[in-house]
């Protein structure tokens, strides 16, 4: 269960009032920013930008489709969707985050994507959209940071039309035994340490690496998803199961 009561929940390994734990997160992504991108690519050696392409490449979506992306940051899915679906295709770039939105915009603009990206700053527990308007919705790397995770997975079904399909990128549990330790060594020894000295601020990823430890692995969280209305739910393990995919469809 992503609450540990009816009053708390879990801000990495701390317990937090519910109430707290979005300003908490949104501090953190406040302080990340600006460094975002440079840190993704130091703490996975590049390979977030693979996972990110496996994830798009493999989702099924095409030209003239509206995809939502969630918690979408500085914009990486967003790109990829947004040459995916085409001139005819709208994909929605939203943040809850004010500065990771403004970040992701104007690296668009930097790319001259313009034509059929969206913005919007929204919470993905209350999305602003009525429903059954999407063909599909994406999250990568941000459902972990929700305070409601089952709230959030609800009204990523209830924006879908019948048969579009959602799909979450995330952290997940590590299956074999060796590279779980390994990774577990990397984890809480060295990211800190490269937040430390490259972003100023060893206590974000703290909390990032905490939070990775806290977020439902595998087979919760496809169950998660069937409960919240998704069916034809399946997952993918990459990199040994340090990441996942998951997807599902509205029926």
């Amino acid at each position: 269960m992503d609450r540990s009561s009816e009053n708390t929940t879990h801000f990495g390994y701390r317990e937090v009032p519910v109430k707290e734990k979005a300003r908490l997160v949104h501090q953190v992504f406040e302080s990340v920013a600006d460094n975002y991108d440079l840190m993704n690519d130091l703490m996975s050696m590049g390979v977030h930008r693979l996972w990110k392409r496996h994830f798009v490449a493999t989702s099924g979506f095409g030209r003239g489709d509206r995809v939502l992306d969630l918690a979408g940051g500085t914009g990486d899915i967003a790109a990829l969707l947004a040459r995916k679906v085409g001139s005819t295709g709208r994909v929605w770039l939203s943040d809850i985050n004010e500065a990771m939105l403004g970040v992701g915009r104007r690296r668009m603009e930097d790319q001259g994507l313009v034509g059929n990206i969206r913005y919007a700053l929204a919470n993905a527990e209350a999305l602003p959209f009525r429903s059954g308007y999407f063909d599909g919705v994406t999250i990568a790397f941000g459902l972990r940071n929700v305070t409601d995770k089952d709230q959030a997975l609800r009204e990523m079904h209830r924006v879908l039309k019948p048969g579009g399909r959602a799909l979450v990128l995330e952290f997940s549990q590590v299956q074999p035994k060796l590279l779980s330790k390994l990774y577990d060594g990397y984890s809480f020894g060295l990211l800190p340490v490269l937040g430390r000295f490259v972003a100023q601020d060893a206590d974000s990823y703290q909390y990032l690496a905490e939070s990775i430890r806290k977020h439902p692995g595998q087979e919760e969280l496809a169950e998660m998803m069937r409960k919240a209305g998704f069916t034809g739910v399946r997952y993918q393990n990459l990199t040994g199961g340090i990441v996942a995919i998951h997807g599902g469809y509205h029926a």
